[in-house]
């Protein structure tokens, strides 16, 4: 067999890593070479220890989209947000002519726009997330439990709410930073009244108080279910927040525009950034962030 080149770069929000800091093989396959299996997908994300990796299916887009699929290490996912970025990077630098400001992803949710932006003369990829669905409210002391806290450290005047805007978040607001960073998954009750209930879920907790001055909320996400028990920077669940800020108008300011700090705990600081809007027709959810390509190497 001919050797497949598979671009690997890793996606980061953050404007001050040099680190190899997020998700994982963005893979572009030739016409010629054989699709790898779904179980061989798995094995390259657990192999490189990313989150998520994300294959492009052609080096031609299909009906005007790029087919992509996105795999974590156990299992295939309708989407996520960084690989989404990290594909769009390597579409845009290694695949499509002209190195074009737009262009259009299909995913297992269906088809995410993604474009460039400029800042202070650095690239900002943004997405546009399909609309958001909201689910059930949770009772408070039920995520409490989850993450070892007190009913008490939970923001009382917000909901504890499952949001998906493509991946389902459980989206928990914490009253303190402190709260924030004494999170850490009970995995008894994680999995017995949280994830065997009410299905796989990213957990979600957030706070107005940041580490950083320049930045609007804190954030963590721990997916233990997928084999993640905590992620340095996720697109997805911000897109949930995203959504959960505009719903309940947590900030103030319509339509929202926020950055989020995320990852601190792991000594990984990214900074995600977050547009939503309520209109007419539903809430529109952007996410924006830095990608930084850090590998390059061909899968044989």
């Amino acid at each position: 067999m001919s050797p497949r080149r598979v671009e690997r770069c890793s996606t980061t929000p953050s404007t001050t890593s040099t680190s190899s800091r997020r998700t994982g093989i963005r893979g572009t396959s030739s016409p010629s070479s054989a699709t790898p299996r779904p179980s061989t997908r798995r094995r390259c994300t657990r192999e490189t220890n990313f989150s998520e990796a994300a294959f492009v299916e052609s080096e031609e887009p299909v009906d005007g989209a790029y087919p992509v699929r996105i795999f974590d290490p156990a299992e295939e996912l309708p989407f996520a947000g960084h690989p989404t970025l990290g594909a769009a990077n390597v579409v845009r630098e290694h695949v499509a002519d002209d190195r074009p400001d737009e262009l259009v992803l299909d995913l297992g949710v269906g088809r995410i726009p993604v474009w460039v932006e400029r800042e202070h003369d650095e690239a900002v990829y943004w997405m546009q997330q399909i609309e958001p669905d909201f689910g059930d409210e949770l009772p408070p002391a039920l995520l409490a439990a989850v993450l070892g806290l007190a009913e008490a450290d939970l923001d009382a005047e917000h909901p504890v709410q499952v949001v998906s805007t493509g991946l389902p978040t459980v989206v928990v607001p914490l009253a303190s930073l402190d709260a924030v960073r004494r999170a850490d998954t009970q995995l008894d009750a994680y999995y017995d009244r949280l994830i065997d209930v009410h299905g796989n879920l990213n957990v979600l907790v957030f706070t107005d108080e940041t580490e950083e001055p320049g930045n609007d909320l804190h954030a963590r996400v721990f997916a233990d279910c997928a084999g993640v028990p905590e992620d340095p920077a996720t697109g997805s669940s911000n897109g949930c927040l995203a959504a959960y800020l505009a719903r309940h108008d947590y900030v103030d300011a319509d339509p929202v525009d926020a950055t989020v700090e995320q990852g601190y705990e792991m000594d990984r600081p990214s900074r995600l950034h977050l547009r939503a809007e309520e209109t007419r027709d539903g809430i529109d959810v952007e996410v924006g962030g830095r990608v930084e390509p850090v590998l390059d190497g061909r899968l044989r």
